[in-house]
């Protein structure tokens, strides 16, 4: 994404949020907020009609929710990446907003950085997983499952994993960057990209972020 400028709508429906979110990231050379959304219905009609690169989505917000309009944008199998704003950290609506579609996610007292780079990093292609906050939620609500419930998309397609493709997948669970798992496993970096293709492909899903939360949901990675 550094050779364009970074879409961004923001969602969200409070005014001060949107109008300080747009002020910080519009200061950014390389990031543009193409629209703003006050609910999640407009959000849905606002991707439709403006194709942003990344969403901003705040969870609660009336008419349509966060998780049900990131469900439908991520349906609707645009380029739109979603990121999640929240105001608490360990938030089951922040891990239904996840199984939903959602790229990661970003507490509202996020600094102007950490925002901008979240905003880079889903628009990449790359889901926000590295910040410990986050492996944290993940394994909180899957320990609250009383069954393993994988990704209906994905559970059938388990099997055509190689070992080195779910030794792979155990990683990116964990929060590891394609860098990190490179060094780990001692291979090239795009050796590693690859093999994320492919589990993405053979499972079925959309991004990083859900194949860490079928690897939890799985139990190829144990909660604690």
């Amino acid at each position: 994404m550094s050779d364009r400028t970074i879409r961004v709508l923001i969602a969200d429906d409070q005014m001060m949020v949107r109008e300080g979110f747009s002020v910080l990231l519009n200061a950014m050379p390389d990031i543009e907020v193409a629209g703003e959304a006050v609910n999640g219905r407009e959000a849905v009609s606002k991707v439709r009609e403006l194709a942003p690169d990344v969403v901003l989505m705040d969870i609660r917000m009336p008419e349509l929710n966060g998780i049900e309009a990131t469900r439908e944008i991520v349906a609707a199998d645009g380029a739109a990446k979603v990121l999640v704003l929240t105001t608490f950290d360990l938030d089951e609506y922040v891990y239904q907003a996840l199984r939903a579609g959602a790229s990661g996610f970003l507490l509202k007292d996020a600094s102007a950085r950490q925002l901008a780079d979240g905003v880079r990093v889903v628009a990449a292609g790359e889901a926000l997983l590295a910040p410990s906050v986050t492996r944290r939620l993940i394994t909180e609500f899957s320990k609250l499952s009383d069954s393993p419930r994988p990704l209906s998309s994905a559970h059938g397609a388990f099997g055509e994993l190689t070992e080195r493709e779910t030794e792979v997948l155990v990683l990116i669970a964990q929060g590891l960057s394609n860098g990190e798992i490179a060094e780990r496993l001692v291979v090239a970096e795009s050796t590693i990209k690859t093999h994320v293709s492919r589990i993405l492909v053979k499972l079925g899903l959309r991004d990083r972020t859900q194949a860490a939360v079928f690897a939890y949901e799985a139990r190829l990675v144990r909660p604690g």
